[in-house]
C-alpha cells in the first residue's frame, strides 16, 4: 500500500486517552444493562430489546448527527455528548438506590445513551484527520481501535459484570466517572477547526450532499451495506447470547462475571486484530483480508449452535473480536482518506446509518426468532446471513481501493 510511518504527536495521545476512558464506560454499559435486565425478566424479547433501544438512535439520528458534527466544533460536540451520558447514568443510579427500579427505566436510559453516542462517535471519527497526517491513518486508527477494544470489550464488560454482581446501582454509576474523565481530557486538546463555507446551503441540501457522496461511490456504498448485513446477524446473536450464558435456564450455566470474561476474550482478539491489521493488509491485500473477516465472523456466530461448553467458545470469541477491529481499521481509514473534510461528518453518519441502523433490527429479530425456534437455531440462521457480505467483494478489493485513493 505504500503507507509510511511517522510520529502521531502529542495531540493524538490526548485523543487516545480520552477515547480509552470513554470506551471503558461504553464497555461497562455493554455488559451491565443486559445483566440487570436478566435479573428483572427472563423474556428473550425484553432482554434483546435493551440492545435494540441502545442502538436505535443510529437509525433515527445518524444523519442529523453528521450534519451537526460538520456544522459545530467536533471537539466540543464530543464533550457535550459525554457530559449528557454521564448525567443519564448518574440519574439511573440514584433511581435504583431509591428503590425505583424498572426495566422501562433501563430502556429510557439506553435510548438517551445511544442518542448521545451518535454525536460523540461521529465527531470522534471525523476529528482524527485533523490531528494526524493522512499517511499514518491506518496506524492511528489501529491505536485508537486497540484502545477502544481493550477498554470497551476486554476490560469494560468484566468490570460491568463485577459491578452488577456487587450492586446493581454500581453497574450504571461506574460509567459516569469515566465519561467525566474523558470530558476533562478533551478540554486539553487543541484543534484548528477547518474553515467552513460562509454561505451554507439549507440543511436538507447539506444532508443530501453527504448521502450523495456515499451512494454515488460504489466502494463506500458496498462497504456500508456489507457491514450492515453482518451487523444485523451479529446483533441478533449478541442480543440473545446472554440468555444462552447466564441464568437458571441457560445452556452454559455461567455466572455474570464469566459472561463478562467471555466478552473480554473477544476484546483480546480485537486488540490483536487492531494491532495486526496494517501488517496483515500489507501481506494479504485488503480484499483477501476482508474475505477472511466475514468468514471469521460467521464462525464466531455459528459456534454456540453446536458448542455447549464455555471453554470451547473462547477461541471463537477471540476470532470474532479480531474480525471486528480489522474491519474497522480498514474501512475507517479508507473512508477518512477519500472524503473531503467538510463532508466527513455527514459521510461517517451515512455510513453509520447503513452499517449500524441494522443493529436494533437484528436485536429485535434475534429475540423474536429465538422465541419461536430456540437460541441455537437462531444462531445458525444468523451465521448464514453473516456470510452474505462476501458478495460485496466483487466490487471491494485491493485494486479498486487503491484506485479510489489515487495509489498506483
Amino acid at each position: 500500500m505504500g503507507r509510511s510511518g511517522g510520529p502521531l504527536g502529542s495531540r493524538f495521545l490526548v485523543l487516545l486517552t480520552a477515547s480509552a476512558s470513554s470506551n471503558l464506560a461504553d464497555g461497562v454499559v455493554k455488559a451491565a444493562p443486559p445483566l440487570i435486565a436478566v435479573r428483572w425478566t427472563d423474556s428473550p424479547a425484553l432482554v434483546s430489546g435493551i440492545l435494540a433501544v441502545l442502538t436505535l438512535p443510529w437509525l433515527l439520528f445518524a444523519l442529523p448527527a453528521g450534519l451537526l458534527v460538520d456544522t459545530l466544533d467536533r471537539r466540543r460536540s464530543m464533550i457535550v455528548a459525554n457530559t449528557l451520558r454521564a448525567l443519564t447514568v448518574a440519574i439511573v443510579a440514584v433511581a435504583i438506590v431509591a428503590g425505583s427500579e424498572s426495566i422501562w427505566m433501563l430502556y429510557l436510559a439506553a435510548f438517551a445513551l445511544g442518542t448521545a453516542e451518535t454525536v460523540h462517535d461521529t465527531a470522534a471519527q471525523s476529528l482524527l484527520p485533523a490531528i494526524v497526517d493522512s499517511a499514518v491513518l491506518e496506524r492511528a486508527n489501529g491505536r485508537l481501535t486497540a484502545a477502544e477494544v481493550t477498554t470497551n470489550t476486554f476490560i469494560g464488560p468484566p468490570l460491568g459484570g463485577f459491578l452488577v454482581a456487587s450492586a446493581v446501582a454500581l453497574g450504571v454509576a461506574g460509567p459516569a466517572g469515566l465519561w467525566v474523565l474523558a470530558v476533562i481530557v478533551m478540554f486539553m486538546l487543541r484543534v484548528e477547526r477547518a474553515p467552513r463555507s460562509q454561505g451554507r446551503s439549507p440543511w436538507r441540501a447539506e444532508l443530501a450532499g453527504g448521502i450523495h457522496f456515499v451512494w454515488s461511490n460504489t466502494l463506500l456504498r458496498s462497504m456500508a451495506l456489507m457491514v450492515g448485513l453482518c451487523n444485523l446477524a451479529t446483533s441478533a446473536f449478541l442480543a440473545t447470547f446472554v440468555l444462552y450464558t447466564v441464568g437458571p435456564s441457560s445452556t452454559l450455566q455461567a455466572s455474570e462475571v464469566q459472561y463478562g470474561a467471555l466478552l473480554a476474550v473477544a476484546g483480546a482478539g480485537s486488540l490483536l486484530g487492531a494491532l495486526g491489521t496494517a501488517r496483515a493488509a500489507a501481506a494479504l491485500g485488503r480484499g483477501r483480508l476482508l474475505a477472511a473477516i466475514f468468514l471469521g465472523m460467521a464462525l464466531f456466530i455459528a459456534a454456540p449452535s453446536v458448542i455447549e461448553t464455555l471453554p470451547l467458545l473462547v477461541a471463537t470469541f477471540l476470532i470474532g473480536g479480531a474480525t471486528v477491529s480489522a474491519w474497522n481499521v480498514i474501512s475507517v481509514s479508507f473512508r477518512q482518506r477519500i472524503t473531503p473534510d467538510h463532508l466527513l461528518g455527514r459521510v461517517n453518519s451515512v455510513n453509520r446509518l447503513l452499517a449500524w441502523g441494522t443493529i436494533p433490527l437484528g436485536a429485535l429479530i434475534g429475540g423474536a426468532v429465538a422465541e419461536l425456534v430456540g437460541l441455537q437455531t437462531m444462531f445458525a440462521i444468523a451465521a448464514v446471513i453473516a456470510t452474505l457480505p462476501l458478495i460485496g467483494l466483487l466490487w471491494v478489493n485491493e485494486t479498486t481501493m487503491n484506485r479510489a485513493e489515487g495509489v498506483r
